[in-house]
């Protein structure tokens, strides 16, 4: 779906400390903004570039900015914490385990059925997989007592610790506007709960004045709560299925990421497993290193590339790889 309105929604721009403290990290560096022109010649797009996500701090995937910012931030309201933990249904969890095991704290994960618990274990978590879907897993860490929940998606009464996860990723939008002479005409967005969504509209529509970039989500279609609430115009539920693209397979949007979603967002797909799987293997002959969520955006880009109007032979699409194969 199409929403032509959401161009000139505007909000308040991120904090400008986050950038800094991420690069007081030992292993920060920015990651590589790559051109692929075959790719742009293919889809008849002036320039297309991928927001190679696939090694941050460490990790695969472009998890640890915020789980680095956000726990920093917590620890600072409650130094005497000694236990973090978290649900996932990916790498935030294991971005959150690696950060608790630097700082010298423990960290218990909760997982749903189908997620690999080895990744977060190796970080020298406790891992607890639960029988049932990402939102049970959520439930059942929000309710560990004496522990700092540490989550990337939040509900009424639990929402600061989200905020700062979201104003983590912020990092990665500036790291774009260093790399490109001018903004880009279209963001695409891979979408779970939509907190990184979040964080990319906050950066390009907190802007009063200059030129907007179209921004458009991907979802897996059997998973794609974003796309079905903006359908209904209300933050709504739904029950996911199994999907290649587990870091997405979500069936809630944050509580305070749908209001930007809902004002923020020009598109929203879905799109299948097969779709992504193409896109990756097309992007490993490219030379990007890229996982079932991470090449969504190309996935979603191709299925969407009609019905986007505006896009032409002259136009800069970025693509966010969130998420490399390797583990």
């Amino acid at each position: 779906m199409t929403r032509p309105a959401a161009r000139t929604w505007r909000c308040p721009p991120p904090p400008t400390s986050v950038r800094a403290f991420h690069r007081t990290l030992r292993d920060y560096t920015p990651t590589p903004l790559v051109e692929l022109p075959s790719l742009a010649r293919e889809l008849n797009l002036g320039r297309v570039f991928v927001k190679d996500e696939s090694a941050r701090l460490g990790l695969p995937a472009f998890k640890a900015l915020g789980a680095t910012w956000a726990i920093h931030r917590a620890l600072a309201a409650a130094p005497e914490t000694t236990t973090l933990v978290t649900a996932t249904d990916g790498n935030h969890g294991r971005a959150v385990a690696r950060t608790a095991r630097q700082l010298g704290k423990q960290a218990h994960v909760f997982i749903p059925q189908g997620v690999d618990p080895a990744p977060i274990a190796a970080e020298g978590a406790k891992v607890t997989e639960v029988v049932g879907d990402y939102d049970t897993a959520v439930r059942r860490a929000a309710e560990t007592p004496d522990a700092l929940l540490i989550q990337d998606t939040a509900w009424p009464g639990y929402e600061q610790i989200p905020a700062w996860i979201v104003e983590g990723y912020d990092t990665l939008c500036a790291e774009i506007d260093e790399q490109l002479p001018a903004p880009p005409d279209l963001i695409v967005v891979p979408v779970g709960v939509g907190s990184l969504a979040q964080a990319v509209i906050t950066h390009y529509r907190s802007r009063p004045t200059g030129h907007a970039p179209a921004l458009m989500s991907v979802e897996p279609d059997t998973a794609a709560c974003v796309l079905e609430s903006l359908r209904r115009g209300e933050l709504v539920s739904i029950t996911t299925g199994r999907t290649a693209m587990a870091g997405l397979n979500c069936g809630t949007p944050s509580s305070i990421a749908w209001p930007f979603l809902h004002g923020g967002l020009d598109a929203a797909i879905a799109v299948t497993d097969e779709e992504s799987s193409r896109a990756a293997a097309q992007l490993a002959t490219l030379g990007v290193d890229s996982g079932p969520c991470g090449a969504a955006p190309l996935a979603g880009l191709r299925a969407a590339r009609h019905l986007l109007p505006g896009l032409g032979p002259d136009s800069v699409t970025v693509l966010l790889n969130t998420e490399g194969a390797s583990r």
